[in-house]
């Protein structure tokens, strides 16, 4: 029988060839590389193939379900392959497996943490309310009623982005002949605007920052948790990019020079350059970070995700932290994305450093290019000086 290690492992070879499972189902691998999932069998006396889908967009659940469909088809007389039975089969195709044919279309494309937010939000706002119905059956006042519930409770962002991520299925489900049009594309002038953008809470007194650090140390959370906020707080990076910090990424933790190195692919940078690895963002990391992360490696994280979620397969959750904040009694004072503010006005007022090293520092795309083009390793020895700076201030100067 086929298994999933065996269909990832096929390769391509000069000439196409078959694997094959049960009951007429195979894995058909052409010489570009292509894989897809077939069913040969016999109807009225001829030999027919029935071509299922291609691998992965179509797992091999899911085509071993259609293979047991064609064979109760079979014993009814229709030949599975004919278009009524194709028609027949596409009813049976739900929202949610289509949902998730397409999230793992699109997983090589997507960071770990948006990959796990995208899923996350299907899971928890859509799938219940719709993800049982037939693709073909879901109609546009379907679709808006299930994002009207978001709204409701004030997720207007929220709503806005998951109708993108529906839309985003359905044009998957177009491309596989499954529907003929998105009936979420034309609702985003149907929904509610959202507010006008406001610059995120911070605190940009040291002394409140330091507070809300202590405040958040005696709060109930996972040790997890209060890791990943310190640390963000210690590098006054965006906040998927600790989400989605590895071990793999850091760098002599346990020699003189420490840095954790965020690859461009999880950078917020413009598509092309996130290919570069020359777009790459190195943090060098302060002692008061080293100790932390070795405190995470005592923890047991010590491979792959540097602050997992409770099955250790996915990052922590998005509002984990934030909600540290308002559990500690900082809600409405800071958010997370509010350290990088925190450390560029504290830095900037204390006046030691010039403010391109702190903006670079922040990884801002630098104005001036000629001055961007000075010796790296300088700049990385000026600002592992600055984030040493910042440290002391914030949690006390280390041993």
């Amino acid at each position: 029988m086929l298994t999933n290690a065996a269909v990832k492992a096929a390769r391509p070879r000069a000439a196409a060839y078959k694997i094959f499972d049960e009951r007429g189902l195979h894995l058909y691998v052409a010489p570009n590389g292509r894989k897809s999932l077939r069913m040969k069998f016999r109807f009225e006396g001829r030999e027919k193939l029935l071509t299922i889908g291609t691998w992965p967009e179509v797992s091999l659940v899911d085509a071993r379900a259609r293979c047991e469909q064609a064979h109760e088809q079979l014993g009814r007389g229709v030949d599975p392959s004919s278009k009524s039975a194709a028609a027949a089969a596409v009813q049976i195709c739900t929202f949610e497996t289509i949902g998730r044919r397409w999230h793992a279309h699109m997983l090589q494309r997507w960071t770990p943490a948006h990959a796990t937010d995208v899923l996350a939000s299907l899971k928890r706002d859509i799938f219940p309310a719709i993800g049982t119905m037939p693709i073909c059956a879901i109609t546009t006042p379907v679709v808006l009623a299930a994002l009207r519930a978001i709204e409701a409770r004030g997720r207007l962002e929220t709503a806005k982005r998951v109708r993108q991520r529906i839309s985003g299925v359905f044009m998957f489900a177009m491309a596989e002949d499954l529907v003929q049009q998105d009936p979420a594309g034309i609702l985003g002038r149907a929904l509610m605007p959202p507010p006008p953008k406001r610059h995120q809470p911070a605190l940009l007194v040291l002394e409140d920052a330091q507070e809300l650090l202590a405040s958040a140390e005696l709060t109930s959370a996972a040790p997890v948790i209060k890791l990943a906020s310190r640390f963000l707080a210690l590098t006054a990076v965006r906040l998927a990019a600790v989400r989605g910090a590895r071990w793999e990424e850091i760098e002599d933790l346990d020699g003189s020079a420490p840095a954790w190195r965020v690859p461009a692919a999880r950078m917020k940078l413009a598509a092309a350059k996130k290919l570069d690895a020359g777009n790459d963002h190195v943090v060098p990391l302060s002692r008061q970070a080293v100790q932390l992360l070795l405190e995470a490696r005592e923890l047991g994280h010590g491979a792959g995700l540097i602050f997992p979620g409770g099955d250790y397969a996915a990052p922590i959750g998005e509002a984990a932290i934030g909600d540290l904040y308002k559990r500690a009694g900082f809600a409405g004072r800071h958010v997370p994305h509010g350290w990088r503010a925190t450390f560029a006005t504290i830095m900037n007022e204390a006046g030691a450093f010039d403010p391109t090293l702190i903006d670079r520092a922040l990884a801002h795309a630098p104005k001036d290019k000629v001055a961007a083009a000075y010796d790296r390793s300088e700049q990385l020895q000026r600002r592992r000086a600055l984030f040493q700076e910042w440290s002391d201030r914030l949690v006390g100067v280390a041993p």
